[in-house]
């Protein structure tokens, strides 16, 4: 899927002091938002629409629901000669 940035405002002493004692617990603030972001389309999305969106992704591989058949070439006396 195509990422997009998010720009918010924050208060630049609390987001200072937030970043200073996530680094105490070796944790990254922007996994963190991601993770809250996560969480809260998985809240207020119905599954149904995260299903669509699943779905119709073109970024992920596409999966086929048939395994598909070997093929087995043709033995040489039974092809057709066309000159």
């Amino acid at each position: 899927m195509k990422q997009v940035n998010l720009t918010i405002s924050f208060d630049e002493e609390k987001l200072s002091a937030l970043k200073r004692y996530m680094s105490k617990r070796d944790l990254e603030l922007e996994r963190e938002m991601t993770d809250a972001l996560v969480k809260l389309y998985e809240k207020y999305v119905p599954a149904p629409v995260r299903e669509y969106i699943d779905e119709t992704d073109t970024s992920a591989p596409t999966r086929s629901r048939r395994s598909p058949k070997p093929v087995t070439p043709k033995p040489l006396e039974e092809m057709e000669v066309t000159q």
